[in-house]
């Protein structure tokens, strides 16, 4: 696989950053227990940040798919990672771009918890 230039948007990262800015129909969004422990308005802001987060760089993203990223909040790290399931999450997706054959899980973790 080669690395996507970082003007091009690939059809994946398309679907990754509708999904990351809200459209919950494309996947599940899971939280570790360092994200659960904080307070409820913390973790809006928390979820706010990601649906803006577009920090994609050929370093931090090299696939092109924006389906990684790092988040400071509040002097700590915070990365929320999108996995691509089959619609019964028991295997990896065979094609992520194909919304019949994929369900996007993203998680949310502190970086200690990665």
């Amino acid at each position: 696989m080669t690395t996507i230039e970082t003007t091009q948007v690939s059809p994946i990262a398309q679907l990754n950053d509708e999904f990351r800015q809200g459209n919950n129909s494309l996947g599940r969004i899971c939280t570790t227990p360092g994200v659960n422990a904080l307070s409820s308005d913390d973790q809006q802001e928390l979820f706010r940040l990601v649906r803006t987060f577009d920090d994609f760089t050929e370093s931090n993203d090299p696939y092109g798919e924006h389906d990684f990223g790092c988040i400071k909040f509040k002097s700590e790290v915070y990365n929320f990672k999108i996995d691509y399931y089959t619609p019964d999450l028991m295997h990896g997706s065979e094609d992520p771009g194909d919304l019949t054959k994929t369900t996007r899980v993203l998680t949310l973790m502190h970086s200690s918890e990665y």
